[in-house]
């Protein structure tokens, strides 16, 4: 056997040794399996509608009702809201497609724009933010 044929041996064993290990890669688990459930928790229906300059150019009078809907992959206990880092007392009831929370605006929020931070846990222990903005007049 010619140095040339035992290389071109060699380089063909290399080759079809490691063609192998690339069939047998596992790129993870699939995004659709449920490992990003976070996606499934829907926050929706936020009333008073959020603030907007085009759209919604609405005051919202202090101690003001809000409420928002949660899809029912939000673990219930984990719902809640924060107005400027201050946790806002809600009420969490459960409806058919998930749960409807409802709050009130501080008395101490006058003459400002405010933004409510909702946060909630979804499967798998992930964590969910959204909000929106309202405008608060005197």
């Amino acid at each position: 056997m010619s140095l040339r044929n035992l290389f071109r041996l060699v380089v063909a064993m290399a080759v079809a040794g490691t063609v192998g290990q690339v069939w047998a890669y596992d790129p993870g688990p699939n995004p659709s399996s449920g490992v990003d459930s976070c996606v499934d928790v829907i926050f929706s229906a936020f009333t008073p509608p959020p603030f907007s300059v085009d759209k919604n150019n609405v005051t919202v009078a202090p101690k003001s009702e809000f409420s928002f809907l949660a899809s029912k992959t939000a673990l219930f206990p984990s719902i809640t809201v924060k107005i400027k880092e201050e946790k806002v007392p809600v009420t969490v009831t459960t409806i058919n497609n998930g749960f409807l929370v409802k709050g009130k605006l501080p008395p101490s929020i006058k003459g400002s724009y405010i933004r409510l931070d909702i946060f909630a846990k979804g499967p798998n222990d992930c964590d969910k933010t959204d909000g929106w903005l309202l405008k608060v007049g005197n």
